[in-house]
This record gives structure tokens, sequence and C-alpha cells, in this order.
């Protein structure tokens, strides 16, 4: 295959990561909690995609009810299990068993309603444009594309919002934040807002491009995640869209050495390697 065709696919690929990457960094840098349910939260999103396209609504209406069907998800399990977590200052391995107890749950309960086998939206197929060598996925453009929209949009609201400027205060210093008379708590709620929603997309779009929906994609998705937000600073969104894209692309190109059944060690590899040689990220972190 051509290398310009691998490029093309991590692209599609790395904007599927990056989104889930920022939602997971945010969650890192803002709560100080490394969730390990966030990959099987963006599966929950593409299911209920799934479920509401299925029912005869359009898929980007789907979408979007969908994201906000993980985002009532995500605020149950703040109200239930983060919240009285911070009030009694749990430790990080009690969080981090806690998500993983939360992953189990997420999946589980997909196999129980929807069960093991593939799942599908209902659309059209649509063929691939010709560019020379390179066949443009329409399905891959368009992730590509509102990938890009997201994040524009992210960041206007990081930048010319007031609840953007308090998220960056308390990912900086949750204590001087608070005292300076920021609503952390507010802060916490629009934190899962917008996890929710890129999370949710993000299992969608990966769903559009695979062409099937399982069970444990975001599981399997939840690597080269981390991967992302490591590489790009922990708590820097840019940094998240950054490694993602490097990632994606990464493993699409490492096809030509090492075929389709190694690809998510290429983001084990370089993650490792780049705790060992530069554990902050390629860009600053909070």
């Amino acid at each position: 295959m051509e290398i310009s065709q691998l490029i093309f696919n991590g692209l599609a690929i790395g904007s599927v990561i990056a989104l889930g990457a920022v939602g997971l960094t945010l969650t890192l840098g803002i709560l100080r909690l490394s969730n390990f349910g966030h990959g099987d939260l963006m599966t929950l999103g593409s299911y209920l995609t799934f479920l509401i396209n299925r029912a005869g609504l359009n898929i980007w209406l789907a979408m979007g009810l969908g994201s906000l069907g993980t985002v009532l998800v995500m605020l149950v399990t703040e109200f239930l299990m983060w919240k009285p977590m911070r009030d009694r200052q749990a430790s990080s391995t009690t969080l981090i068993v806690m998500s993983i107890g939360l992953a189990l749950f997420i999946r589980n309960g997909i196999l129980l309603i929807w069960g093991g086998n593939n799942q599908r939206y209902d659309l059209p197929l649509m063929e691939a444009m010709e560019l020379g060598n390179l066949r443009i996925a329409s399905d891959r453009l368009l992730v590509i594309g509102l990938t890009v929209v997201m994040i524009v949009a992210l960041h206007l609201m990081l930048q010319r919002t007031k609840i953007g400027k308090a998220m960056r205060a308390v990912s900086d210093n949750v204590d001087l934040a608070r005292v300076s008379g920021i609503n952390v708590e507010t802060v916490v709620l629009w934190t899962w807002l917008i996890t929710g929603i890129l999370t949710a997309y993000g299992g969608s779009l990966y769903g559009l491009i695979v062409g099937g929906l399982r069970p444990n994609m975001g599981w399997f998705m939840l690597m080269p995640m981390f991967a992302s937000v490591i590489l790009g600073g922990i708590g820097n969104p840019y940094g998240a869209v950054a490694g993602g894209l490097i990632i994606g692309v990464a493993q699409e190109v490492s096809i030509i050495w090492l075929g389709t059944d190694y690809k998510l060690a290429v983001a084990l590899v370089i993650m490792v390697l780049l705790l060992l040689v530069r554990p902050q990220g390629l860009f600053k972190g909070s």
C-alpha cells in the first residue's frame, strides 16, 4: 500500500484518537483522575448513536443525541462515584481501581444489551474519491473535517470564555483557583460536559470509519489515547491533539514493516520511549 494512503488513513484514525485523548487529558489535568473507563465511555457513545440511528434518525443527529446520553452517564458517575471520593480525598490508586470497575460495568452492560456481534449504522455505502494513487474515503474525510471543527471550537471556548479561563486556572492550581473565587464544582461539571461530547463523538466517528461497532473497541483505543496524552503533555489539550495525530499516523505507517497485528504495540513503544527520554511530554503539561 502507498505510504500516502497510510498517512491519510492514519490522520483519520488519529483524529478519533485525538478527540478521545483531549477528553482524557482534561480529566487528568483538571480532575486529577486517570479514568480507565474512558475508552468504554467512548464505546457507549457509539452504541447510543447506533441505537438512535437505527430508530430512523439521521446519523449526525444521532451522534448529537448519543453524546448527550454519554454526558448524562458521566454526570451520574460524577455524583455517585467521583465527587464522594474527592470529598474523602481518596488516593489515586483507589480512583484507578474504581475506573477499571466502571469500564468493566459499561462493557458488560453493552454486551448484555447488544450482544457481542458487530453492529453497523444504517448508512448507504459511499464511494471513495480517486486522487492519483490515493483513495479518499468520504467518511474518513468527514471525520477529519469534523475533528478540526470541534478542536477549533474547544480552542475558542478555552481561550475566549470565562469558563474556559476558569478551567485553565483549575488545571494549573486548584487551591489557588478556589481562593480566587472560582467555583471549582462548576468547572468539574463543565469538564464532564466537554469530555462527554468529545468522547462520544470520537467513538461514533470511529464506528463510522471502521465500518462497525464492537463492545471492546474502546478498550483497545485506551492505550493509544493514553500514549497521546503522555506524548503531548498531561493536561495539555493541544498536545493531546498533536499526540493523537502522531500516534494514528505512526500506527498506520508501521503496517509496512509490522503488519496489522502489531499496530497497538506501536503506541505502547512510543509511550514507553517517551517516558524514558522526556517524561513531561513533547509539550508543556499541567
